[in-house]
């Protein structure tokens, strides 16, 4: 059904990871595992320009160039500076949430705070941002399809990513001739030694960062939550500090991954495990199963925040592991820390637990239903 080699050891998994020369990165997301219509196919291929890739799918050199660029924006240093807008973000949406008794902390929280906090850091016009989610929810249409096809729905779901693309490429040309104080600007006029983007590189990376950067925090916030209200000490060991928002988010990763696992492509003929595998072969390095691999003694079958449980490979590994991985884990803990310090009583409501998504590789409830013990 995934036609490919799946990959569930860990060591296998940073093995290959490791090793750009003999794996390409350039089909690492989902296909459809149904023939698309040709006008459909054309604006997938086109959307964000002919031919262009983003930064998960290019291997060294062009790779190692971009990313360094990319990589400019996401400095400790940066992220730091930027922590008091993601508080602002954070203390303002549970202030609004908090008159509630109960909501669903993925829509009314989770989404919003994770899409407004990278909306800023980009410089993403308010107005637009729901559009943004939008896009980015086609995207993802486009890659799950398995049958039963609703072609007029593929082709709005295609003309949303060609429009996307468009508002991309707008928002960089003015960017160009009016620097403001976002990431946008930056990466096209703050390059590390001189080295900036180009307008089109600039353009393609843009909807990836937007994607990546607020669907995988709201995915893994709703799950780290539900983790921690199931556990022997619920919510009340983050309120009163037993658990610490760090400890809370690094095992909320290791335990339920916001990323399943990435796709790579055997370059030549390989051995991953004690398999050989011919070249061609695509392989599903299922990163989500590495926090749990039962070889390993630090990785503990249960939920255990503070176990001092083995590094995850949620933010990936080598090359391609995820630039933004200390601005989501900074955007993470301060959520937590909000919601700990206003809504001490938060708890799961009554009812059915939740689904989750079918939405491979993306790991995301459905909803997550919770209440207030006033």
């Amino acid at each position: 059904m995934l036609d490919a080699w799946c990959v569930t050891r860990r060591q296998d998994m940073v093995a290959v990871l490791r090793d750009d020369q003999n794996f390409s990165a350039r089909d690492h997301n989902p296909r459809s595992a149904v023939s698309l219509p040709e006008d459909v196919s054309r604006m997938l291929r086109t959307w964000r320009g002919a031919d262009a890739l983003a930064v998960g799918s290019l291997d060294p050199p062009e790779h190692t160039r971009i990313r360094e660029v990319l990589n400019v924006g996401f400095t400790p240093a940066r992220v730091r500076a930027f922590e008091p807008t993601i508080r602002a973000v954070a203390n303002g949406l549970v202030e609004r949430v908090a008159v509630a008794e109960e909501f669903d902390f993925i829509t009314e929280f989770a989404v919003p705070y994770s899409l407004e906090v990278i909306g800023r850091r980009l410089g993403i016009p308010d107005e637009y941002l729901d559009r943004c989610r939008t896009w980015s929810e086609q995207r993802i249409e486009l890659m799950m399809v398995r049958g039963n096809t609703d072609l007029d729905g593929l082709r709005e779901y295609a003309r949303g990513l060609m429009d996307f693309g468009a508002f991309c490429r707008a928002l960089v040309q003015e960017r160009l001739a009016s620097p403001q104080d976002d990431l946008i600007s930056e990466l096209l006029h703050e390059g590390k030694a001189g080295r900036t983007l180009t307008a089109d590189e600039a353009s393609v990376m843009i909807p990836t960062l937007i994607f990546a950067g607020h669907m995988t925090c709201a995915e893994a916030l709703g799950t780290i939550l539900f983790q921690q209200f199931q556990a022997p000490g619920g919510w009340a060991e983050v309120v009163d500090g037993t658990i610490s928002a760090r400890d809370l988010v690094e095992e909320g990763l290791r335990f339920d991954s916001p990323l399943a696992g990435m796709y790579r492509t055997a370059v030549d003929d390989v051995v991953v495990g004690d398999v050989s595998l011919p070249a061609g072969s695509r392989l599903l390095l299922l990163y989500g199963v590495a926090g749990r691999d039962s070889q390993s003694s630090m990785c503990p079958a249960a939920f255990s925040p503070g176990s001092g449980s083995a590094s995850h490979l949620a933010f990936g590994h080598g090359i391609h592991f995820c630039l933004g991985a200390g601005f989501a884990r900074s955007e993470l803990e301060i959520a937590i820390q909000a919601l700990a310090t206003r809504m001490p009583g938060l708890t799961l409501a009554p009812g059915p637990l939740p689904s989750h998504r079918p939405v491979f590789p993306l790991r995301a409830l459905t909803e997550l239903r919770v209440r207030q013990r006033r």
